[in-house]
């Protein structure tokens, strides 16, 4: 019993020391803590029913990269023609996906793609990398974003920000509507999200894990919108993780009888 005991403790600390290195390791990588994020909301979708690896789905680990080793490119940059930054994409979509604070609140963070930034012009007004408004005063724009319902674009119209930063929006064009964050999503206090600072800005969306999270959220009671393609495919993926020591143990115990029955077979020759 001690000696079970004994061997108990000792897996356990490797498991904690396993846990705690990858942590580490991720954080010193990312230079964000905490280094991953587990996604809740359908939000980020490309299809509703049941997901997509490369997008951002509910129960997906997404790990972020901190902003400051990050230069964020924006859907208009991305979808400029001749641009710099042309036909740069992440997940799925033309520019990056940020994880921000609601006009720099605690609440919930969101995790939406950066559209456009404004900036403000040293003579006055407003510019918009990624387009040809430059000290424009309002910002009106249609980005090559297809809108759900019909054939039209998301259009940015008579825009006035009050301070620089980026509009927004997610992926999921059933949900959003062809809207963007700053003309339907509210903070904590009911106050609709302006134009996101880059002090806003807690990381950049970088690699993609999909449907390992969904167990947090099951745990944590917010599974409600994890698909269930997700629950099959983690449920595979488990299988597959369990199972193939196993296989890794007979393959190597066949190779080892295999080697084991030449040498005999030398020797009796």
């Amino acid at each position: 019993m001690s000696l079970d005991l004994t061997v108990l403790k000792r897996e356990a600390s490797l498991a904690i020391g396993l846990v705690i290195l990858l942590l580490g390791s991720m954080t010193i990588a990312t230079g964000s803590y905490p280094p991953m994020v587990v996604v809740e909301s359908g939000s980020m979708m490309h299809d509703n029913e049941h997901g997509s690896v490369g997008a951002i789905d509910p129960g997906d680990l997404v790990l972020v990269m901190a902003p400051e080793r990050h230069t964020i490119i924006t859907f208009a940059e991305a979808t400029e023609q001749g641009g710099e930054h042309e036909g740069y994409s992440t997940h799925g979509m033309p520019g990056d996906v940020i994880i921000f604070s609601k006009n720099g609140g605690s609440d919930t963070p969101v995790i939406h793609r950066a559209l456009l930034k404004a900036v403000a012009n040293p003579n006055g007004g407003w510019d918009v990398p990624g387009t040809d408004i430059v000290g424009a005063e309002t910002i009106t724009v249609e980005l090559d974003y297809d809108c759900f319902h019909g054939n039209s674009k998301l259009t940015v119209r008579d825009w006035t920000p009050t301070h620089e930063g980026y509009i927004t929006t997610g992926d999921n064009r059933w949900s959003n509507g062809c809207n963007y964050d700053q003309l339907s999503l509210k903070d904590e206090h009911g106050n609709l999200v302006t134009a996101v600072k880059d002090e806003w800005i807690m990381g950049v969306a970088s690699l993609e894990i999909p449907w390992v999270g969904a167990v947090k959220l099951y745990a944590s009671g917010t599974a409600h919108q994890v698909t269930g393609k997700t629950w099959a495919n983690l449920a595979v993926l488990v299988a597959v993780l369990i199972s193939a020591p196993v296989v890794v143990e007979m393959i190597t115990d066949r190779i080892s009888s295999s080697k084991e029955s030449d040498s005999d077979e030398e020797e009796e020759e």
